[in-house]
């Protein structure tokens, strides 16, 4: 399949592509464990961001202690030592039909985009644990990069604005997440190549659905502030980072690449 079509929105909303520094650090060998494990939290922490926007901005009190219940066994295995796999088909079980609808003008459509991410990303998390556990990699704890904390800071603190930041640094996440599923696949071995190239459809439907939410929200135009998000997260992108992570800068010690 020919993904340049669908990787085009991508790479014109992002301020700069991978650095080629960091794709010949993430393709070695001794360096997959890490990204798998990094990638695992990812997309557990991509569902978790879905959960808190509907039950801070949406759902009532019942139907948001019924998310978080869906969540907790996936938080429980990877913050807890004893790693329980019982939870691995509850991604099944999650149905929109449990969630109670706002008032606000965009209650329905934020619950209908963002519960099917949370299905998806925890699928995601789902088969990336399948992959680990077929080539015998434990889960084990890392520490979380700078980029998500570093992006968050751009967002301001009066509403609607806080929502309609967050929903543009999704977006970026997202399609930052998609541009290096693409970037990485070609140099990993081929079951590893066709699982990120799979992912690829999911991952920019999420950056743009994202990102029509914020343009539904916002009381005015957005395209200021998607401009000045995107050049926070191509800085994160390019400046030297010392430990390798999914959406990790430069790897220290050599010369930055990829501006557009």
């Amino acid at each position: 399949m020919n993904y340049s079509e669908l990787l085009a929105p991508i790479h014109g909303f992002l301020h700069c592509r991978t650095p080629q520094a960091w794709i010949d650090q993430a393709r070695k060998p001794e360096n997959l464990a890490l990204l798998l494990t990094d990638h695992l939290v990812c997309e557990l922490k991509a569902a978790q961001t879905a959960i808190w926007l509907i039950r801070k901005y949406v759902a009532d009190k019942e139907s948001g202690e019924a998310l978080l219940a869906w969540l907790k066994p996936y938080e429980n295995f990877v913050h807890s030592e004893n790693h329980d796999l019982q939870f691995l088909d509850a991604h099944k079980s999650l149905s929109k039909s449990v969630i109670t609808r706002g008032e606000l003008p965009y209650a329905d459509e934020l619950v209908e985009k963002m519960v099917l991410l949370i299905k998806e990303e925890l699928h995601h998390f789902y088969q990336v644990l399948e992959i680990m556990q077929a080539r015998k990699i434990p889960y084990i704890k890392i520490t979380a990069s700078r980029y998500a904390k570093g992006l968050l800071r751009e967002v301001t603190t009066h509403e609607p604005d806080t929502l309609v930041d967050k929903l543009i640094c999704g977006a970026y996440i997202e399609a930052r997440s998609c541009e290096r599923f693409a970037s990485l696949a070609p140099h990993l071995d081929k079951e590893l190549e066709r699982f990120y190239l799979s992912l690829l459809r999911s991952e920019a439907r999420h950056y743009q659905d994202y990102l029509a939410l914020a343009a539904q929200i916002a009381p005015k135009n957005i395209s200021a502030r998607v401009r000045k998000i995107g050049e926070t997260e191509a800085e994160l992108i390019l400046q030297p980072d010392s430990e390798l992570r999914f959406h990790s800068g430069v790897p220290v010690g050599t010369a930055q690449q990829g501006r557009q």
